[in-house]
Formats: C-alpha cells, structure tokens, sequence
C-alpha cells in the first residue's frame, strides 16, 4: 500500500507535471483580497506607500495615553480627520473603546499604541497590525496587559483613510 503510493507520486515527479502543478491547476489561481473599487481606490506607488506609513504611525502615535470613554478624545479632530466620514468614525471609535474595555485597560486607557506590521494587500488597501499595552484596571493586578487588532486601510480621492469592520 504504501509502496504504490510512494510509485504514484515518483511517477507524477518523473512526468513533469508534479503534484503542485496538479493542485495549482486544480483549484485555480488563488484570489486574494479585493479593494472596494465603488469608492474609487487607487492603484499605489512606492511615494504613496510612505504616506500611507506616515499617516498611519501618526494615527497610532496619537491613540497612545488617551483615555477612549471621554468627550475629549472622541471630538478630537486629528483622529476624525483619519476617517473618509463621521459615520466611519463612530463606528471605528465604538469598536475600539469596546475593546479596549473588554480587556479591562485601567482607565480605557492604552498607555502604548505601537505599529506591528504594514501589509499592503492589492491596489490602495493595506492592513495596519497594531499593539496596545497598558495596565491592568482589575483589583490587585500589577502587570500589563495588551490589545492586538489589524485595521484596514485604504487610498480613496489621494488620501488613506481607515476603513472600519461592520459591527
């Protein structure tokens, strides 16, 4: 048994066309994630690569020791202008205090937003994997705890804006 098998795949080696070959023609070319062409995004370049980098580590920078269960916070308009509209905003905003509030952030408060990862992922989207730490608002729980979420992001009218999840 387990030598017609091993002849089986010495055959498909020797005849050129190998496994991967096979499966790869099989099941098809593989798709990726798509952009939302209906909001117009654009096909990026090295130059708007570093934009979207800089926009991007600016955001997060200005997430770090702000408290996110304040009026302060959420009219501040530098976040705001990071979102194509209001509605993106609010739902951004709703989503991330909740979170930040499940994982118990004494204060609602990240003490640290630091970005992980910058992945591009087709013409004008790319994901933003980000870290927050901060501590523990439990009872007698010294230590730090940290928040990993991924964000999207894409280029619509020559500007990157964050895309928020549907809730």
């Amino acid at each position: 048994m387990i030598r017609t098998g091993l002849a089986i795949a010495f055959a498909l080696l020797l005849s050129g066309c190998g496994i991967r070959g096979w499966v790869d023609g099989f099941y098809g070319p593989p798709k990726g994630p798509q952009p939302d062409v209906s909001q117009g995004v654009e096909v990026v370049d090295q130059r708007t690569i570093i934009e979207f980098q800089t926009r991007a580590q600016a955001f997060y920078s200005r997430l770090s020791r702000r408290r996110f269960n304040t009026f302060a916070t959420y009219s501040d308009a530098v976040l705001r202008d990071h979102f194509l509209n209001k509605e993106a905003f609010y739902d951004y905003y709703a989503d991330l205090a909740h979170d930040l509030d499940q994982v118990d952030f004494e204060r609602n408060r990240a003490v640290m937003a630091q970005v992980k990862e910058f992945a591009v992922e087709g013409p004008g989207r790319a994901r933003v994997a980000v870290r927050m730490r901060g501590d523990n608002g439990l009872p007698l729980r010294f230590w730090t705890i940290v928040l990993e979420r991924e964000d999207v992001w894409e280029r619509v009218d020559g500007a990157w804006w964050v895309v928020p999840g549907k809730l």
